[in-house]
């Protein structure tokens, strides 16, 4: 039993999902200093506040916080845009550069010598004008 769980620990897949988790926990300290020390500035002089938290809905007694779910679209937006420029468009690029042409396919018909139509390969006589070809 113990085998079977080492070999699952060992396996490639798990541990490069592990790097990935630490990776993203890092990342996502980077995008909250990002959005907290660069946007929300930029956010405070153009509207006054230091974010969209204080866009709140009232409708009846209760309270939409509207400004909460727009700080996390825009949080979510920006790991958006840096995972796809920084890391999908790069290594898009890099797999394209690696991926050999294929070579062209090899014909699967071939011109009839009598009517010049195209006829498979393995016909012994075309289907047009009834010639025997070789």
């Amino acid at each position: 039993m113990l085998k079977g769980f080492r070999d699952f620990i060992l396996r490639g897949n798990v541990v490069d999902l592990a790097v990935a988790v630490i990776l993203g926990a890092a990342f996502n300290a980077i995008v909250a200093s990002l959005v907290g020390d660069v946007l929300n500035p930029l956010i405070a002089a153009t509207m006054g506040k230091p974010d969209f938290s204080g866009v709140i809905l009232h409708v009846g007694g209760g309270q939409i916080k509207v400004g909460s779910f727009l700080n996390a679209a825009v949080a979510f937006l920006i790991v958006a845009a840096v995972v796809y420029f920084a890391i999908v468009l790069p290594m898009n690029a890099f797999q394209a550069r690696l991926k050999k042409p294929e070579p062209p396919a090899a014909p699967a018909t071939k011109a009839c010598p009598e009517c010049l139509s195209e006829i498979p390969l393995a016909a012994k006589r075309c289907a047009h004008c009834a010639q025997p070809v070789g």
